[in-house]
């Protein structure tokens, strides 16, 4: 939803937004998009393969609309747009959001092949920049844009969470470690119910929350059922009023392999959640682990049960991590800055046309 979160920020005297999709059932954002007045369409492709046959299509709606710069994100997105670039010379700007070596080897070489068939590239943190030096030895700029939070909108709202707690039979007094997510591997969330489970044996007040969905959700149900955490662990599915979920947390725990910088991190943050985490990509870049939380190496996720548990067992050292998190993000990691970041990106790719 980040995307729908920049636009009302951006120059709209200066600046005029169409955005493109390929798979219709990624339509979350469209009424945010449409309501502050975005062109929208998609071009319906059943796969991420499909989405090259739509380049046809695209090249005539880039003529049509009179589109001066096209950006793109994510890698399938990303080989269209190169075919664009190529074929009509329209500047093309990327945002990589993962480091290459966690790629599909069809992805990697196709990202490899194409890569500077496009003007700039816009990497999301540090880690991901130095994953692209390495591995497609770039000849394009490739320039480091954060992501950042709205942190007027994600602030704590201490009776919505309270509201969340009663509505799941959450004890006000209890110790709340979340996380949202899609259920996909690389967030390892069968490894934070393990370690959920073996912090909750000491804290018999802890109580956890997973929001999201995705291709592992039956998985999770089945090692929440064997954990025996049903009445511990709450999982709604999607939520869409994720600040009362992340005010319901005092603690915000990601156990993923591999990260870009993730925004729900940024979210967490900015709703003063206290983080364990593992240091995966970008998280190392946000993180001051024993100031705004607590850090692992990626490897060493097991460790993480003793360290929720010397979390839980503080209180206050939790909410002081909060409100360490809260300004971090504010000082560093604001959607103003972003965006402006981007237009000059934006002006600058016009102007070497």
């Amino acid at each position: 939803m980040l995307l729908a979160e920049l636009l009302p920020l951006h120059d709209r005297d200066r600046f005029e937004f169409n955005y493109v999709y390929f798979l219709p059932w990624k339509d979350q954002m469209v009424p945010a998009l449409l309501e502050n007045r975005a062109n929208v369409h998609c071009f319906k492709a059943s796969n991420n393969i499909k989405i090259l046959t739509q380049y046809r299509h695209v090249i005539s709606y880039v003529k049509e609309h009179g589109i001066d710069v096209i950006h793109a994100h994510l890698p399938w997105a990303g080989f269209l747009a190169r075919i664009v670039h190529f074929k009509t010379g329209v500047p093309v700007l990327y945002t990589e959001h993962n480091k290459q070596e966690r790629y599909h080897k069809i992805t990697y070489w196709l990202n490899k092949l194409s890569f500077n068939y496009q003007s700039a590239v816009i990497a999301v943190s540090e880690d991901v920049a130095s994953s692209i030096y390495d591995n497609l030895k770039p000849s394009i700029p490739v320039e480091v844009i954060v992501n950042g939070v709205n942190t007027n909108k994600f602030q704590r709202n201490e009776q919505r969470g309270l509201s969340v707690r009663k509505k799941y039979n959450i004890p006000e007094d209890a110790t709340v470690v979340g996380t949202i997510a899609v259920f996909r591997f690389q967030k390892r969330l069968k490894e934070w119910l393990q370690v959920f489970s073996k912090a909750a044996e000491v804290n018999h007040s802890l109580y956890g929350v997973i929001v999201g969905d995705g291709p592992l959700k039956n998985e999770l149900i089945e090692e929440r059922k064997r954990l025996k955490l049903e009445d511990k662990i709450v999982m709604p599915g999607l939520q869409t009023n994720t600040v009362d979920w992340f005010s319901a947390m005092d603690i915000y725990m990601m156990t993923s392999v591999f990260e870009g910088l993730p925004i729900a991190l940024l979210e967490a943050m900015s709703c003063q959640c206290a983080i364990l985490s593992t240091n995966a990509g970008g998280v190392k870049e946000v993180i001051h682990s024993g100031n705004e939380g607590l850090l692992v190496n990626v490897s060493d996720w097991s460790l993480m049960p003793e360290l929720l548990e010397q979390l839980t067992a503080d209180q206050k050292a939790v909410e002081k991590m909060g409100e360490n998190a809260r300004m971090r993000v504010v000082e560093s990691f604001s959607l103003e800055n972003m965006v402006e970041r981007i237009e000059a990106r934006y002006l600058k790719a016009v102007n070497e046309k």
